[in-house]
C-alpha cells in the first residue's frame, strides 16, 4: 500500500507505532551491545566487541543445569495444567455453564495473594512432615500450576465461547459421535489456537518467575532466575549475555510455535 493510499492519518499511525516499537527495543538493544562489548565504561561507544561472554555463559555447567531445571519445572507445570484444566473447562462449559461466573472469581485468587505471602504459608505447610517438598521441584510445579491457571483458563474459555461449543457438540452427536469422541476429535482440534496462546503466555511468565523459586527452593534446585540473581555480582557483560540469551530463547520458541500453528491451520 502506497503512502497516497494510506493518507496522512494512516502515515501518522504508522509513525507512532514504529516509534513506540523503537522505544521498546532500545533497552534490549543497549543490553545486547553491552553483552558483546569487551569493555564499555568511560566512552560513548564500546572499545571493542567480543562474544567471549556468551562462550563463557554457554560453557558454564551451572548455567546449563539451571536452564534445564527451569525448562523441566515449566514444562511439567504446563502439562499438569493442560491435563487438569482442559477436562474441567469442557465439563463446566458444556454441562454446568452457570459455574463459569464462580470460576472467573476463583482463578483470580493466585493474583489476589502476593507470592511472598503464599511462599511463607507453603514453607510452613510443606517444610516438614509427611509432605516435605520444600527444596524440591515438586513444590515449584504445584505453585506454577496455580500461577498458570488464570492464563490457561481465560485463553481456553475465550476459545470455547468462540467455537460455539454446544452447537459443535450437537452437530457431532447427530453424525453418530459419542460425547467423548466429539470432545476429542471435534472440540479439541478447534481449541488448538487458544491452547497455544495459553501455553506461550504461561511459559513466558513461568520461565521468568523468581519469588517462588528463590524462597521455596533457592540454590537447592537452582532455576534460571535464581541463577541470575546469584550471579548479580559478577561481570555486567556476563549478566547482560544471560538476559539476551533468555529473551532470544523465548522469542525463538514463540516464533516456532506460531509457524507450526500456521502450518497446521493451512
Amino acid at each position: 500500500m502506497s503512502r497516497a493510499e494510506l493518507g496522512p492519518i494512516g502515515i501518522y499511525h504508522r509513525v507512532v507505532v514504529y516509534l513506540l516499537f523503537a522505544i521498546l527495543l532500545l533497552p534490549l538493544l543497549g543490553t545486547f551491545i553491552y553483552s558483546i562489548s569487551s569493555s564499555w565504561s568511560a566512552t560513548i561507544l564500546p572499545s571493542g566487541f567480543s562474544i567471549k561472554w556468551y562462550v563463557h555463559l554457554w560453557s558454564d555447567p551451572r548455567f546449563l543445569q539451571a536452564f534445564g531445571q527451569s525448562l523441566l519445572v515449566c514444562v511439567g507445570s504446563l502439562i499438569l495444567s493442560v491435563v487438569l484444566i482442559l477436562p474441567l473447562l469442557f465439563v463446566v462449559h458444556y454441562h454446568f455453564p452457570k459455574l463459569d461466573a464462580l470460576m472467573n472469581i476463583l482463578i483470580l485468587l493466585p493474583f489476589a495473594v502476593p507470592p511472598v505471602v503464599s511462599s511463607v504459608g507453603l514453607l510452613q505447610l510443606y517444610g516438614s512432615g509427611p509432605f516435605a517438598m520444600v527444596g524440591t521441584p515438586w513444590i515449584l510445579i504445584g505453585c506454577y500450576f496455580t500461577v498458570a491457571l488464570p492464563f490457561m483458563y481465560r485463553a481456553i474459555t475465550n476459545n470455547l465461547q468462540a467455537i460455539n461449543l454446544h452447537d459443535l457438540m450437537d452437530a457431532a452427536q447427530l453424525l453418530g459421535a459419542s460425547t467423548f469422541q466429539a470432545a476429542i476429535l471435534v472440540v479439541l482440534p478447534n481449541l488448538r489456537k487458544g491452547l497455544m496462546v495459553a501455553l506461550l503466555l504461561s511459559f513466558s511468565f513461568l520461565f521468568g518467575e523468581f519469588v517462588f523459586a528463590n524462597i521455596l527452593v533457592g540454590t537447592r534446585y537452582e532455576t534460571l532466575q535464581v541463577y541470575l540473581n546469584n550471579m548479580r555480582n559478577s561481570s555486567g557483560h556476563f549478566t547482560s549475555a544471560l538476559v539476551i540469551s533468555y529473551f532470544f530463547f523465548v522469542l525463538v520458541l514463540t516464533w516456532a510455535a506460531n509457524i507450526l500453528n500456521k502450518d497446521k491451520s493451512e
